[in-house]
């Protein structure tokens, strides 16, 4: 089986597919474009995308191309995020005067750079990417921050670990296939629907889960293409392919202007 991911092997997303699909080939990709159209084109049977970062929130990228396209969630994980700065193995801390990275990652760990005043932040397309980056190139004076993985991919060593400012840093991470079997232990729901701009919709929207008791774990919007100042609304609801489910969701198409079901796939249980 081949999985595809947006980045260089050694990411967080690398890592996330081998704990998903442990037996399954990784096939990085350039673009998050290049991931869908991978599984859509047959090339690999599943994809792994990160949706959400519980401190830098969530990638608009991945909502609108979940929104677009014909691919549907089977499942999550939620991935402890642990940034580690990795270099060269003939360099040590003390000779570090760059550290590249993703924006994200750089930003997530301020703590480290305010000890560190002598040394530069980096900006880099991909937190393994910038790794691979400072080994490829030998570089004497910097070093890349990225998951531990990436220093086994890249043959780099880790200088330090754990140098993200806040432990409670976790991603979470989506399923993706073009099956739209449901599984058995399938009990979360993820969907997208658009409101007309009228007094008390989106009150009327979110009734048709409060009458039945379903709980939503998660909402919010995103400006529609081609409609300026139109949004579309994402949410997760606690419950899988049920008759309660079903009802709720032919109750909103009834109010709405379309209603997209995204997944129905197994509830993340632990961190």
């Amino acid at each position: 089986m081949k999985v595809a991911i947006q980045g260089e092997l050694g990411s967080f997303s690398h890592e996330a597919a081998k704990r998903m699909l442990p037996r399954a080939t990784v096939m990085p990709c350039t673009r998050s474009a290049d991931v869908f159209d991978t599984v859509e084109q047959a090339k690999a049977q599943a994809a792994i995308i990160p949706i959400e970062n519980s401190l830098a929130g969530s990638v608009a990228e991945h909502f609108d191309l979940l929104l677009a396209r014909d691919l549907f969630i089977h499942g999550e994980m939620h991935l402890r995020i642990r940034h580690n700065l990795i270099a060269h193995p003939g360099v040590k801390l003390r000779d570090v005067r760059r550290v590249y990275s993703h924006p994200v990652a750089l930003d997530q760990c301020r703590n480290f750079f305010r000890s560190h005043p002598g040394v530069q932040a980096v900006p880099f397309y991909d937190t393994a990417g910038s790794v691979r980056h400072v080994i490829e190139e030998n570089l004497p004076d910097a070093a890349g921050i990225a998951a531990k993985r990436a220093a086994a991919e890249y043959a780099g060593k880790v200088l330090l670990s754990g140098i993200e400012d806040d432990r409670q840093n976790y991603t979470r991470f989506l399923l993706v296939t073009k099956s739209k079997k449901i599984g058995r232990q399938a009990d979360k729901s993820s969907l997208a629907f658009a409101l007309k701009n009228v007094p008390g919709v989106l009150f009327k929207a979110l009734s048709v889960f409060a009458l039945r008791d379903i709980s939503l774990s998660k909402i919010e919007s995103r400006p529609m293409r081609g409609r300026p100042w139109e949004y579309v609304f994402f949410a997760d609801i606690l419950r899988g392919d049920d008759d309660a489910a079903r009802k709720a969701l032919r109750h909103l198409g009834e109010i709405a202007e379309f209603v997209k079901l995204l997944g129905v796939y197994p509830a993340a249980k632990t961190h």
